[in-house]
């Protein structure tokens, strides 16, 4: 019953700012906002096959028990256009904040503090699982890996909290260059990919998890400023990218799969490869063509504030959505294994999927009753202790290596504690760091988050 009153709550707080919502606000992008999510979350949970065949659990991956769904990523995998969402609302609130005479600390301080609060109940939770898991003496292997495949969604936060350290700078170069600031990170990308094959130089790759997700933020930035303007444009954009991501495929050999195959040596994300490139510049012409038709749509009252609840619990239902999963698992795993006997990718597991995923809705809704809250933020005010930029940023440079470990490893470990200390150390010291109150004032009086255009 109180899940049920905070959801009535939340969607009346949300009615209350979709009336109060300036005209000048692009209501695309927070609809593209929530719905990259949604899509991540659906693809995360479809992709999912756990099964237990002769009494042993496995947890496999429908990418390699099933290969021609790998084509599928080509679709779900809009993770990049998250990245364009952001540039463009990273731009639009530097600007608003810049012309209220407020700095990059406050300006920092307040967006990391959207995305690392919800990520540290989720951390801590599974702190308390780990050890708990295995002196219950459940599944050791739900335990492990499940902590592993639940916190493996954060190597996006432990990218994009360094993405917003910087994104005041790449608008500087905006600022200054203008559209070639985009193709020089692009340029950057093609350059580390040609020099990583030559003897000895394959680990330059991992610089492109700088250079192709900053090459997608300055793609907002693009957007924001009109740089891809009109649906023909933007359609012969997505359509030759499509054929540069067709000639990748075809003549240079990358792999299909645009997120990691289980027991594939060659991926397109870890790092991020042309080819992901080729793929979320694709996506972005395409949503650019509909922009028109799309903000049309989003004037129905019902449909805006439906965008706006869900932005308002973004990050958490992200942070939670794969540990929902492994928790409904480890429940049916229980008695006697119910709906994990059937062969995945056979007619029946098919059938069964929309129950799967209505019952991981209803966990999810849960998680995000009792979570939700945690993201809300407080209208900046003069009274509002704000911490130095240099604070700030040794905290989101902290949890970034925090959140990088733990989505790599999971939380679990083979020592006493059974428990990886040293990532999760890490990230809540970062996290610290980030939330804990600083001791100057901020500047000037804001409106609502959700009544300004970022």
């Amino acid at each position: 019953m109180n899940a049920r009153r905070r959801i009535r709550r939340a969607w009346a707080r949300a009615r209350d700012l979709a009336l109060r919502t300036p005209p000048s606000r692009n209501r695309y992008v927070d609809f593209l906002r929530a719905a990259s999510i949604v899509v991540v979350v659906l693809g995360h949970w479809l992709m999912a096959a756990p099964t237990i065949d002769r009494e042993a659990f496995t947890l496999s991956d429908m990418l390699y028990i099933a290969p021609w769904t790998q084509w599928l990523t080509w679709i779900f995998q809009v993770m990049p256009l998250f990245f364009v969402v952001g540039g463009y609302a990273n731009a639009a609130s530097w600007l608003s904040y810049r012309s209220e005479g407020e700095d990059y600390a406050a300006w920092v301080s307040r967006r990391l503090r959207r995305l690392v609060g919800p990520v540290i109940p989720v951390i801590l939770a599974w702190c308390v699982l780990v050890p708990v898991g295995r002196w219950l003496g459940l599944n050791a292997r739900i335990v492990d890996v499940g902590s592993t495949l639940s916190l493996r969604p954060l190597w996006f936060l432990a990218v994009y909290v360094l993405v917003v350290v910087v994104a005041p700078f790449t608008h500087a170069l905006w600022e200054r260059y203008g559209i070639a600031s985009f193709w020089a990170f692009v340029l950057a990308a093609v350059a580390v990919e040609v020099i990583s094959v030559l003897p000895g130089l394959g680990a330059a790759r991992w610089l492109n998890y700088a250079f192709v997700w900053l090459a997608f933020h300055q793609l907002g930035c693009v957007w924001r400023y009109g740089g891809v303007s009109g649906p023909r444009r933007s359609l012969a954009v997505a359509a030759a990218s499509f054929v540069v991501l067709l000639a990748l495929r075809a003549v240079a050999g990358y792999p299909v799969s645009m997120v990691t195959v289980p027991g594939d040596p060659a991926t397109n994300t870890n790092p991020p490869s042309l080819a992901l490139l080729a793929l979320g510049i694709t996506h972005a012409g395409i949503v650019l063509a509909l922009e028109a038709p799309a903000k049309r749509w989003l004037e129905n009252l019902r449909v805006w504030i439906a965008t706006i609840a869900v932005n308002a619990v973004i990050m958490t239902i992200y942070v939670w959505h794969v540990t929902v999963m492994v928790l409904l698992v480890a429940l049916l795993e229980g008695p006697g294994g119910a709906g994990l006997r059937l062969t995945p990718n056979s007619p029946e597991w098919w059938l069964t999927r929309p129950l799967w995923v209505a019952a991981l809705l209803v966990l999810l809704a849960l998680a995000v009753a009792a979570f939700g809250r945690l993201e809300a933020i407080a209208p900046r005010s003069a009274r509002r202790p704000v911490p130095g930029a240099g604070r700030s940023i040794a905290g989101a440079l902290a949890v970034s290596a925090g959140l990088g470990w733990l989505s790599a490893e999971g939380a679990g470990a083979t020592d006493g504690l059974a428990l990886n200390v040293v990532p999760v150390a890490c990230t809540l010291v970062g996290a610290l760091l980030i939330l804990a109150r600083g001791r100057r004032g901020a500047k000037g009086a804001g409106s609502h988050p959700e009544a300004r255009g970022g």
